[in-house]
């Protein structure tokens, strides 16, 4: 009940308060997205979750909703606004440490133009993350399940952002101040805000370079941790049929009670291929090395490193249905994954969804 009286009064908001002169330019858009997935997990977990790292379509042999959302979002000249309220797995996963009254906010930010002739913006709020390529919502997405990479790097933010685009809009340059890694609410202890910046760069509309960061803490004062990532990727248009996705990312925690850094690092590259307009495959090669465990801990001897494999093939009937079937298979240095009574070092599984937005 509380989050619905909010999402009214928001919407409110929204609707009237930020504008009259946009009214006949009907600036407000409703629009929606569910994706339903089945997963079959060959390591046949017992309690039907997934490894802990994974966070999107993370349940084994049942038919689940991954993400579902409502969203409204206003847009004049001057002024704009995004409300979105979810549910869903990737949402029981990703939001388990924000308070209750929080936990289904997808999105909820109110942005101002700050010059008239220049696009200079400056939005607050749960904001989508600067980080990566990969959003939570699959359809935008070349692979169906997110990559490692994406699955350990924010998904979504909560501050403020300043963002410049050029006139001829090949430049985008973003700086941030945020609640922390991945938080709506800041961790309770620590005093501290983090801080963030983005630039992208499009020198046509077949090639997108991107470099973002992140410099802050996600612990209290009293454990206080100093972390810096970065986050670089570019998406190529080969010809009207071929894609190339590639990313990396690096970052560096410092150490409990010593000096030194503990870093780890992921490369990733996508291929996607466009059959024809109703259907199209996508291979996907991976790496995630966390040997001292500062983002995904294992407990073992070598630590988190892992290579990862997966082909998907799409089917879209119509514009705004997305069907899919993936083959994903992960192999660690170390038995980390759980099968059965016994840790072994791969895991296999096959997911499908479709996928809807309206």
């Amino acid at each position: 009940m509380k989050i619905i009286l909010l999402l009214t009064s928001l919407l409110f908001v929204i609707t009237s308060g930020l504008g009259q002169d946009s009214a006949a330019k009907k600036p407000l858009i409703i629009s929606g997205y569910a994706e339903v997935y089945y997963q079959y997990d060959f390591n046949r977990p017992v309690d039907g979750n997934r490894p802990g790292f994974i966070y999107s379509h993370n349940r084994h042999n049942e038919f689940n909703l991954n993400l579902g959302f409502i969203k409204a979002a206003y847009a004049t000249e001057k002024v704009r606004a995004n409300l979105a309220i979810a549910t869903g797995t990737y949402v029981n996963a990703n939001y388990a440490a924000e308070p209750r009254v929080l936990q289904n906010m997808f999105e909820a930010n109110v942005g101002i133009k700050l010059s008239k002739k220049k696009n200079f913006w400056l939005d607050a709020g749960i904001l989508p993350s600067h980080i990566g390529f990969e959003s939570a919502v699959s359809k935008d997405c070349w692979a169906l399940t997110r990559s490692l990479l994406a699955e350990n790097s924010p998904y979504y933010e909560t501050g403020a952002k300043i963002t410049y685009t050029t006139d001829n809009e090949k430049w985008i340059i973003s700086a941030l101040a945020l609640n922390g890694w991945q938080r709506i609410t800041r961790v309770s202890g620590n005093s501290l805000m983090s801080w963030g910046t983005q630039l992208q760069y499009k020198p046509s509309d077949k090639i997108l370079l991107n470099y973002s960061n992140f410099i802050g803490t996600d612990k209290p004062d009293s454990a206080r941790q100093r972390r810096i990532f970065h986050n670089f990727y570019g998406i190529i248009s080969v010809s009207d049929k071929v894609g190339l996705t590639f990313g990396f990312d690096i970052g560096s925690e410092e150490k409990i009670n010593s000096t030194g850094y503990n870093t780890w690092f992921a490369p990733i590259v996508i291929l996607k291929y466009a059959i024809n307009p109703q259907w199209n495959i996508a291979g996907r090669a991976e790496y995630y090395q966390d040997k001292n465990a500062a983002i995904i801990a294992t407990g073992t001897t070598n630590g988190f490193q892992t290579t990862g494999y997966s082909l998907n093939i799409d089917y879209s009937p119509v514009k705004n249905l997305l069907i899919r079937l993936e083959g994903r298979t992960l192999d660690s240095k170390d038995k980390i994954f759980l099968k059965g009574n016994y840790l072994v070092s791969h895991n296999s599984f096959i997911t499908s969804s479709m996928a809807i937005a309206f």
